[in-house]
């Protein structure tokens, strides 16, 4: 019995034409379009046109995304892909050029040729780790401790205070919301050491 495409495919080892990109691998789309035409010469890529437009990608008005098929034997995988900048944002419809619809279009292949089984490692889990980028840092605020009278704190802020009292209240309270939650009824008390 002859072996399916998608067994054919995935059981071929790319690990030597795998490049990198930043952090990330990828197989580039001309290895596995060469790939894909040696064992399946009759292989076609559709890419596909907005029929309003008839260019060969498509909008919501604010951002594009492209639409490209990958036959093999009857046996059509299609992916869809944004058109993104190099830190995986998408572009600005008004900010597109011919060049990031190319790139995306050839991405889009690589994609769409994985479906059939080729490379397709290289994209497990993209959907959860978005592979092909490193996720922007976000910076997150420790969380800050709630000063309350007499607790563990308060000794500290007291002498703090005190240390301090010709800085002012305000300039004192602003201090300690760094680090802490101040309540009214906490900051009046405070004011009491001033």
């Amino acid at each position: 019995m002859e072996k399916n495409i998608f067994t054919t495919l995935s059981s071929i080892d790319v690990k030597g034409m795998v490049e990198k990109k930043g952090q990330f691998d990828y197989l580039s789309w001309a290895s596995a379009w060469h790939l894909i035409k040696s064992h399946y010469p009759s292989a076609q890529r559709i890419v596909y046109e907005c029929e309003e437009t008839g260019l060969n990608f498509f909008t919501d008005g604010r951002t594009a995304y492209v639409k490209v098929g990958i036959d093999i034997g009857g046996v059509e995988h299609i992916d869809y892909l944004p058109v993104m900048d190099f830190r995986n944002k998408s572009i600005a419809i008004d900010k597109i050029t011919s060049m990031d619809i190319n790139t995306t279009i050839q991405r889009s292949t690589a994609k769409a040729i994985a479906m059939h089984g080729l490379g397709l490692s290289l994209w497990i889990g993209e959907d959860i780790s978005n592979a092909t980028a490193p996720k922007e840092k976000v910076e997150t605020k420790p969380t800050k401790i709630v000063l309350d009278i007499g607790d563990n704190n308060w000794a500290k802020v007291l002498k703090y205070v005190v240390e301090n009292k010709n800085l002012g209240l305000p300039k004192i309270v602003k201090n300690l919301q760094a680090k802490y939650n101040i309540s009214a009824t906490v900051k009046k008390e405070l004011s009491k050491h001033v």
